[in-house]
C-alpha cells in the first residue's frame, strides 16, 4: 500500500531537496542503481510508446520543418523539451516506486509474522 501525503508534505519534501546535503545523498542513491534504472525507464518510455514511431514522425517533422533555419531549431528544441519533461516525469515515477519498495518491510526466516 502506497503511503498518501498532503500538498503541504509534498512540497516541503520537495523543499528539502535544495539542501545540497540532502540532494547529495539521494544522487548518491540514484548513481548506485543507474545502471538497473536505466533500464527500467527505457523500458517504460518503450512500453508507453514514447520512443515508438509516432516519435520518429516528430523527429522527421521538427528536422525537416519547412521554413527558415530558426524554425527548424525552434521545432528541435520544443521536441527535445518535451522529451525531457517525459524522461523526467516517468523518472521519477521509477524513483518513487524504487524508494517505496526499498521502505517496504521485509520478512526474513525464522519472523514470526
Amino acid at each position: 500500500m502506497s503511503a498518501r501525503f498532503t500538498d503541504e508534505e509534498l512540497g516541503a519534501a520537495v523543499d528539502a531537496l535544495s539542501d545540497p546535503d540532502s540532494f547529495r545523498e539521494a544522487e548518491s542513491i540514484v548513481a548506485r542503481a543507474a545502471p538497473g534504472l536505466q533500464a527500467i525507464l527505457a523500458s517504460a518510455l518503450a512500453e508507453g510508446g514514447w520512443f515508438g514511431e509516432s516519435h520518429e514522425d516528430e523527429v522527421r517533422k521538427a528536422a525537416l520543418a519547412e521554413g527558415d533555419e530558426a524554425k527548424r531549431a525552434m521545432a528541435v528544441r520544443t521536441l527535445l523539451a518535451e522529451e525531457a519533461r517525459m524522461g523526467m516525469m516517468v523518472g521519477v515515477a521509477v524513483g518513487w516506486a524504487l524508494a517505496e519498495t526499498l521502505n517496504r518491510p521485509t520478512t526474513t526466516e525464522g519472523d514470526d509474522e
